[in-house]
Formats: structure tokens, C-alpha cells, sequence
């Protein structure tokens, strides 16, 4: 998990993520689990809902 949030701080929009609703909305996987995220000019903020396994 820790890998992929790294990739996504590195590179946002790429990382193998893809856009939903708009280009700044993005998903990505993270190991088996599916990480939603905003982007915006100034902040990368990631929020974690819910892990379930």
C-alpha cells in the first residue's frame, strides 16, 4: 500500500490511475485496494473511506 500511494504523490495522473467524472478525479489500485482521489493546483489529498479484505 505504501508503494503504490508513493507512485501516486509521484506522478497523480499517471501511475496507472484513470480519470472518473473528470480528469482531476482520478482511481488507482494500490495492491487489491481501490483508492479514489481529487486533484487540484496546489494539494494531492488522498482520503481512505473504508479498507475491507
Amino acid at each position: 500500500m505504501d508503494n503504490g500511494m508513493a507512485r501516486i504523490a509521484r506522478d497523480p495522473y499517471g501511475c496507472g490511475s484513470s480519470a472518473t467524472y473528470s480528469k482531476d478525479r482520478r482511481e488507482a489500485t494500490c495492491n487489491s485496494v481501490i483508492v479514489v482521489y481529487q486533484i487540484t493546483n496546489s494539494e494531492l489529498t488522498v482520503t481512505v473511506v473504508r479498507i475491507a479484505g
